[in-house]
């Protein structure tokens, strides 16, 4: 009877991992096609299941364009506030959409919106003409970053997510594409709206309502993108934050919506009932080590790390940290509050996780000559 029991378990085992080749994490079953989670600040990886399988991702291609658009806005390139005509081309766009009015104004800020929160072609094709001419030079710079970050499994046709059989991503790089959205501030004063209005120049008004379910009904999700198109099947990228952890969830052809929020769900359930983060340096904290100003009003400037480094593990786990600072022997005044005096490396049991710059945290302003005949003065 014993040998029976074995054998039978052997048989089980056998037929899991068959089933499911690639599925690591063995207490979440997604029950997607392919599935993804992981810790947004180390970019440690907590479940994967076939994160490397091609397979279209419908909008969620749209988090792409996202990135584009908001590294514009931080370079200066585009502005929020500015005025976008919408050409016939975008406002023709078939799927989600605004219903834009063709040969109209409208603002990004509005257009931005209305991808984020509604999913919307019209809108999308628009940003991407005012940003690169059109969609397919906009296409190109998407694959160019795609190639830039190492997304060796993603390819794209268009900015859309509109069926293409040229266009494909995976779980993987759908996360990576959310994590580098979600370091855009700016991002999270539009996928934080449940519900909103887009005032046409006519007066006419469509409603905008979230398609990211868990942005109103999970706690902590503040953002994300879904997606759907009969190949994809049902998709979603999503980001949550408890207290100083945020967490990325993705998956990728759920059979219906319900279940690719509860995929998702159920990650997050799992990520914060099992993982913690420890604040390894804090940026706020009273700075400690100090750098020589050479021709300065003061002699010194104090320098803090450039920001937190926080260690993402499971609960009750065990690790051993150790800080290294190596500071410039000396900068030349002024000095600016923010610029680059050194550098902090984190090591974790010897091993070394994590380097950020050290930075000046304050001015210090340009000895004048009034300042060196007084100080002359007080020392003679």
């Amino acid at each position: 009877m014993k040998k029976f029991l074995i054998f039978t378990a052997i048989i089980a085992i056998t037929i899991c991992a068959l089933a499911f080749p690639e599925r690591r994490g063995s207490c979440l079953e997604a029950r997607a096609k392919s599935a993804y989670l992981m810790d947004y600040d180390s970019g440690t990886v907590v479940y994967a299941l076939n994160e490397k399988k091609r397979l279209p991702i419908a909008s969620m291609t749209k988090m792409m364009l996202l990135n584009l658009v908001f590294e514009k806005v931080e370079e200066g390139e585009l502005s929020l506030d500015e005025k976008v005509t919408v050409s016939k081309t975008a406002s023709g766009m078939g799927g989600s959409q605004v219903f834009l009015q063709a040969d109209k104004e409208y603002s990004a800020s509005d257009l931005v919106k209305s991808v984020i929160v509604a999913s919307a072609n019209d809108a999308s094709v628009a940003l991407a003409e005012r940003l690169y001419g059109s969609e397919t030079s906009c296409v190109e710079v998407m694959n160019k970053k795609a190639a830039e970050w190492g997304l060796d499994d993603t390819l794209f046709s268009n900015c859309t997510g509109l069926t293409k059989p040229t266009q494909y991503s995976c779980a993987r790089d759908v996360a990576y594409m959310l994590r580098r959205l979600s370091s855009h501030e700016k991002y999270f004063e539009y996928s934080k709206i449940w519900l909103d209005e887009l005032t046409h120049p006519d007066g006419q008004k469509t409603t905008l309502t979230n398609t990211n379910k868990l942005s109103r009904f999970y706690n902590g999700c503040d953002g994300g993108k879904t997606g759907y198109t009969s190949e994809a099947g049902f998709c979603l990228a999503a980001t949550a934050k408890r207290g100083t952890m945020r967490v990325i969830g993705v998956c990728i052809g759920a059979e219906d919506s319900k279940k690719r929020f509860a995929d998702v769900s159920e990650m997050f359930d799992y990520a914060f009932d099992n993982y913690e983060q420890k604040t390894i340096l804090d940026k706020d904290d009273q700075p400690q080590e100090s750098v020589q100003v050479f021709g300065g009003k003061q002699n010194c400037v104090f320098a803090r790390p450039s920001c937190d480094v926080n260690a993402f593990m499971k609960k009750g786990e065990k690790k051993d940290y150790t800080v290294k600072y190596e500071l410039f022997d000396k900068v030349s005044a002024p000095v600016i509050s923010g610029d680059v005096v050194g550098s902090v490396t984190v090591y974790e049991n010897g091993v070394e996780y994590k380097k950020v710059d050290l930075v000046a945290a304050e001015n210090v302003e340009k000895q004048t000559f009034t300042d060196v005949v007084t100080k002359f003065g007080k020392e003679w």
